[in-house]
């Protein structure tokens, strides 16, 4: 079997240092559509680096995102064709506000390997702390399509019962035609999100936007909202990938506030409300 689970869960975490500054933030910002209107005092927070601060879901991509999910796939125990991966989820706890510029040391492992039947998922964790202690906790939950079926843990359930009533806000936000190129500048290279004829050969009509930048731009919409613009009031954030999104395209982002939480549903506007990020919810003080 290609995946072993006990041998996955049994591996040394790998660890190594990542760095990052003020200019890898607001290139980030600017590639999850921050700075439009430019000259607006809410935006500047996101590109000017005399006001700057870090929106939280920065830890996905800080350090280029080392060590991330192709690191994992190589993990041992892991043996996978890489066209049989999907991107399931993500989720990001904060420990404390992300700094503007810092060095830290990152370490990931293979937390979970659940058998779904027809799929295996490996949740592939990455926990960041420096000097001061402990900064965040990313978790990426990674389907394996034709790997499930050994007969191990199935895992718990990530789907949420849908949120009562009509949502409290709803906002839309374009994606422009240039934007999974200005987000990939960030350290997600892989074709898919560029190059047409690559994105035709895995079975997309053209090249789409990066899960992670539609995460990105969701939480932005969500602090700028409901927040106040206050990006320390995040706690956690956690999502499910239920479609992709093509540059050029509109999100429909709906959320629905309770005193601790959001919760949103995010769609693409131009294909009848396609749902593309479902059972997503924002922690906050």
């Amino acid at each position: 079997m290609p995946i072993d689970a006990a041998k996955a869960l049994a591996a040394e975490p790998r660890s190594g240092e990542i760095t990052w500054d003020r200019k890898d933030v607001q290139l980030y910002h600017l590639g999850i559509g921050a700075g439009i209107p430019a000259t607006d005092p809410d935006e500047l927070r996101y590109t000017l680096e005399s006001r700057l601060h870090v929106l939280p879901s920065f830890a996905t991509v800080a350090g280029n995102g080392s060590p991330g999910v192709i690191s994992g796939l190589s993990m041992p125990g892991v043996d996978v064709d890489l066209a049989r991966v999907l991107h399931g989820g993500q989720s990001l706890t904060l420990h404390r506000p992300i700094p503007v510029e810092g060095t830290a040391t990152a370490t990931g492992r293979i937390a979970a390997v659940y058998d779904k039947g027809k799929a295996a998922v490996l949740v592939m964790r990455t926990e960041v702390a420096d000097a001061d202690g402990p900064l965040w906790t990313n978790d990426a939950q990674i389907f394996v399509r034709g790997e499930g079926g050994w007969g191990g843990d199935r895992g718990p359930s990530t789907r949420l019962e849908p949120p009562a009533g009509d949502p409290d806000r709803t906002v839309e936000r374009p994606v422009r035609e240039d934007q999974a190129l200005l987000y990939r500048l960030s350290g997600d290279w892989n074709p898919l999100h560029a190059d047409p004829d690559f994105a035709k050969t895995a079975g997309f009509e053209r090249p789409i936007l990066h899960g992670l930048c539609t995460y990105g731009m969701t939480l932005k919409a969500v602090v700028d909202t409901l927040l106040g613009g206050d990006v320390t009031r995040v706690r956690s954030y956690a999502t499910r990938f239920a479609g992709v999104v093509y540059p050029g395209e509109t999100l429909r982002i709906r959320m629905w506030q309770s005193p601790e939480s959001v919760r949103v549903a995010v769609s693409a506007v131009e294909r009848d409300d396609t749902p593309v990020l479902a059972d997503t919810i924002v922690e906050h003080s």
